[in-house]
Order: structure tokens, then C-alpha cells, then sequence
């Protein structure tokens, strides 16, 4: 069976298959497979997904290669050196996460400070005796400064639905151009990153996981906060450092954590079960059917585009 799209999985709605009729033959096959690597020298385009990693030695047995499409806006599991020299498209879905993204952030903020989690855990438990004036007790959010790293369209999604709850956004100047940011109902300054962490009593991440930003969130700067924050990463692990996050955890410098990401996920680091003050979530940030029936979408139009291309 010859192969003109392999695909490691289906995706949430008809897009796939739709293009699999418009650009005969469709296979999809497990990534890294036996079948999935039998069919890379016919394949003209590839579906991966973020936690999927592309090498070179994939290019190079792929010589037909016109165009790969992951199914999420992060292109850091990609070669992108290596396609850009061999004019092979690149395509990805940003934009059409933004919303499903920033309500994800936001509830796990939520979840973290009143303390979900845990207060669900006590009445299934059936340990649950009623109400008491200290039970399950969390910090509350108005009228404090919510730091944000990344100011696109996740970062500014999520700075509406804070400033909605009361809180003051502030933006991380990650180039330097100072100024102010746009969010919608109001503008926000730019911060130098030590600037910024120390007025943060919620510091969210929303920028991508770039050679800038690999452990931008180390111990030292984790340390910056005030006592008490809490960080909620839902961009990508690998920026924050989590032995530092959990140590802190321990020390009662952090209030807590909530995690929809992390470095070597599909593995998360056991420590992570048994440390208080978390919330622990399996990659959701995109996970409505709407987000991805519209990212499936967004990405078959790009692949169908690249090979419908002049060669």
C-alpha cells in the first residue's frame, strides 16, 4: 500500500479523512510503529502530535517529504532547521486554543487556591463531618497582581479573566521594548523579570518553551515571588524548574501549584504525587471538542495547501 499522508493517530473530527479523500493514500500507524516506519519513504506528508518528536534521521528517511502538520500550536518537537533546508512546510494550530486554553489556566488557578482538588477528595472519602470555620482554607485573588510570561493571545486571554476576578495583570518584557500591553479591557505594563516576580501573587506561564526560556523559572527566580504565589503552568514543561517548584512547595515559600504540563511528559516526576498544594492535570489546555475539531481543521487546510503546491 503506497502512503501520501501517514498519520500517527486520528484526529477529533472529519478533517483527516477529508483530506484523505482529496489526497489519496491515508495511513495511519502508531508513531515509531513498525508500519509507521515502513511507510516514511513514501510518505509526502506527515500528522504528529506534540509529544510525538521529530529527528532529522525522520527527514532523511522521508525523502518524498513536502509537509508536516503537528496537531498543536508548539513546533518545538520539530527540526525546523533541518525542514527550512529542505523546503519541507511546517504546519501548526495556532490561535483557535486560545479561549479553551486561558478557561483551563483559569481553572486550575481556581482549583489550586480553593482548593478543589482536596475538598472533593475529603467528601468521597466519606470523612467529610461539615462545615468548619478553618476547613480547606486558600487564598483569595481580588486585588492582587497576577504576573503573566507571554503576551500573545493565550497570555492576553488570560489577563482578562483575572482582571473579571479583581486581579492586576502584569506582563513579562521578555524583548526589553517596555511599554504596555493590550488585553482587551484595560492595558497592563511590561515588566523586567525581576521587576515582575516579586509583585506576583499568581505567576502563569503562556510563553513558548524556547532556548530563552528552558528553565527560565529556577530556583533563584522562583524565590523572587512573594510568599505565598502560586504558579500555573499550562505552556510547556521544561520552563520551570520542578525539583525547585516542589522544594519550595515544602519550604511554604510557594502556596501552591497547578501543572497542566511537564518536562518529560508523557512521564510526570513521581515526587509530584505526593506533594501538597497541587494540582496535577494530563496536558488539557486544548481539550474541548470545539478547540479540536477546529485545530484538525486548521491543520488538514495547511497540509492540503502545501501539497496541492507546485513542486
Amino acid at each position: 500500500m503506497s502512503t501520501r499522508i501517514l498519520a500517527t493517530s486520528a484526529l477529533v473530527g472529519p478533517a483527516l479523512a477529508d483530506l484523505g479523500t482529496r489526497f489519496p493514500d491515508l495511513r495511519i500507524a502508531p508513531f515509531r510503529s513498525p508500519e509507521w516506519t515502513a511507510a516514511l519513504p513514501d510518505a509526502e506528508a506527515l500528522v504528529v502530535l506534540l509529544s510525538e518528536p521529530l529527528a532529522e534521521a525522520d527527514l532523511a528517511a522521508a525523502p518524498r517529504l513536502r509537509a508536516i502538520g503537528t496537531y498543536s500550536v508548539g513546533v518545538n518537537h520539530l527540526p525546523l532547521a533541518a525542514c527550512q533546508t529542505r523546503g519541507i512546510t511546517v504546519v501548526n494550530t495556532p490561535g483557535v486554543l486560545t479561549d479553551a486554553t486561558a478557561d483551563l489556566a483559569l481553572a486550575l488557578l481556581l482549583a489550586v487556591t480553593r482548593r478543589v482538588a482536596e475538598g472533593e477528595a475529603l467528601v468521597r472519602s466519606g470523612a467529610w463531618t461539615g462545615w468548619a470555620p478553618d476547613q480547606l482554607l486558600g487564598p483569595g485573588l481580588a486585588g492582587k497582581a497576577c504576573g503573566i510570561l507571554g503576551s500573545g493571545p493565550i497570555g492576553r486571554a488570560f489577563a482578562r479573566r483575572v482582571w473579571a476576578l479583581g486581579m492586576t495583570p502584569r506582563f513579562w518584557d521578555r524583548d526589553g521594548s517596555g511599554g504596555s500591553v493590550d488585553f482587551g479591557p484595560d492595558r497592563a505594563p511590561r515588566l523586567a523579570l525581576p521587576d515582575l516576580l516579586p509583585q506576583s501573587a499568581v505567576l502563569s506561564l503562556h510563553c513558548p518553551l524556547t532556548e530563552q526560556t528552558r528553565g527560565l523559572l529556577d530556583r533563584p527566580a522562583l524565590e523572587r515571588l512573594p510568599a505565598g504565589a502560586v504558579v500555573i503552568n499550562t505552556a510547556r514543561g521544561g520552563i520551570l524548574d520542578e525539583s525547585a517548584a516542589m522544594a519550595l512547595l515544602g519550604s511554604g515559600h510557594l502556596g501552591g501549584v497547578g501543572l497542566d504540563v511537564y518536562a518529560g511528559e508523557p512521564a510526570v516526576d513521581p515526587r509530584w504525587f505526593g506533594t501538597p498544594r497541587t494540582v496535577l492535570l494530563p496536558h488539557l489546555g486544548s481539550a474541548t471538542v470545539e478547540t479540536r475539531e477546529a485545530m484538525a481543521k486548521l491543520l488538514c487546510d495547511g497540509l492540503a495547501a502545501a501539497l496541492a503546491a507546485p513542486r
